[in-house]
């Protein structure tokens, strides 16, 4: 075991024993740019100015060292033609950087995508995964993020990260598909048509999230996108149904998720309270800081603290989040962008 990767275990560990002093996870959206016109989400919509700089994430990361997984996302993180440097920014100065996890919708030049994948791997950050976002076969895909041909360009995405993995053994990538009431009951055939123009994909490559509402990020609080939560439960059974073990750590995280997904569906219940502001934090394009990508709960602006997040996380309003986790009355979510801390803060559900 590297020292990187026993870096991130140790820290996840003592989350089992404790509160943290500082988040080991940073899920930031480096834009709300995006090419897709999707029916679930209206980041679409935006028209983003005064986003971050990249000599304000420099300071920024410089000031922040403790993450060791970071989540690059957007809108389409490839629509940042300084996305490389960015992930340099971070990689130099957090010395424990494990994970490096970004999400695509595959519209972007795969020529460019390449490009700045290659310069991202050639940091030597260990793990880099890539979740291509997949919503539906063909025509279902095409209908849901209104961008047709859409998914020929995922396949084409995909087929491009397989052959770069055979060079990269760092280099990992998923099929990440949001479950709501437009594509409800089409999982087994996504996966079927997914399988039948990628040679070699499993189930295992296959990520389900719910979709959700959220002010502070999707802005989609005016949306009626929710799935049935009975259906979606047996969707997501039959996934669990035909995933193969793997000693892999993500991948056994990974089945843990869909299984309290599973639960969340059901119920309508968190499964666990979450590490929301205290193993994680949502830092959007424009400098702003919430407990999670769900909870619309601004906490402060890191350009108001010259990009240090000390003086954000001891903030009353980052008080007032810690005693809402405590009473269990933080708002319902379990998305992996926080239930995966929340996962290795109980390691006890990952192995039940």
């Amino acid at each position: 075991m590297d020292g990187r990767m026993l870096g991130i275990v140790s820290t996840a560990l003592k989350s089992n024993f404790g509160k943290l002093p500082e988040p080991y996870k940073l899920n930031f959206s480096v834009t709300y740019n995006c090419q897709s016109r999707c029916l679930t989400c209206n980041i679409w919509q935006m028209r983003p100015k005064g986003e971050l700089s990249l000599d304000e994430i420099r300071q920024f990361a410089a000031k922040n060292t403790s993450f060791r997984w970071i989540e690059l996302t957007g809108g389409e993180v490839f629509l940042r033609s300084d996305i490389d440097e960015i992930a340099r920014a971070f990689n130099e100065s957090c010395t424990g950087l494990y994970i490096l996890t970004m999400p695509t919708n595959s519209l972007c030049n795969p020529a460019l995508v390449r490009k700045k994948l290659e310069s991202i791997l050639s940091l030597g950050i260990p793990r880099i995964m890539i979740t291509l976002s997949l919503d539906g076969y063909r025509e279902l895909h095409d209908r849901i993020r209104g961008v047709p041909g859409n998914y020929d360009k995922v396949i084409a995405m995909a087929r491009m990260l397989q052959e770069m993995k055979k060079e990269h053994r760092t280099l990992g990538f998923v099929f990440g598909y949001t479950m709501s009431k437009m594509n409800q009951g089409e999982l087994g055939k996504t996966i079927e048509a997914v399988m039948g123009d990628v040679p070699g994909i499993t189930y295992n490559d296959f990520h389900v999230n719910l979709s959700q509402i959220s002010g502070n990020y999707y802005s989609n609080t005016d949306l009626d996108i929710r799935a049935d939560g009975r259906k979606a439960a047996e969707e997501v059974r039959f996934l669990l149904s035909r995933r193969a073990f793997s000693p892999d750590p993500m991948q056994i995280v990974e089945s843990a998720f869909l299984r309290n997904l599973v639960k969340y569906a059901e119920t309508g219940v968190q499964p666990m309270s979450s590490r929301s502001g205290e193993a994680s934090v949502f830092l959007d394009s424009f400098g702003n800081v919430y407990p999670s990508i769900m909870w619309d709960k601004k906490l402060g602006n890191v350009r108001e603290t010259q990009y240090s997040l000390s003086p954000v996380l001891g903030g009353e309003a980052a008080m007032e989040v810690r005693e809402r986790i405590r009473n269990k009355t933080e708002p319902v979510q379990w998305t992996s962008c926080e239930a995966y801390q929340t996962l290795l803060g109980n390691v006890a559900s990952i192995i039940a």
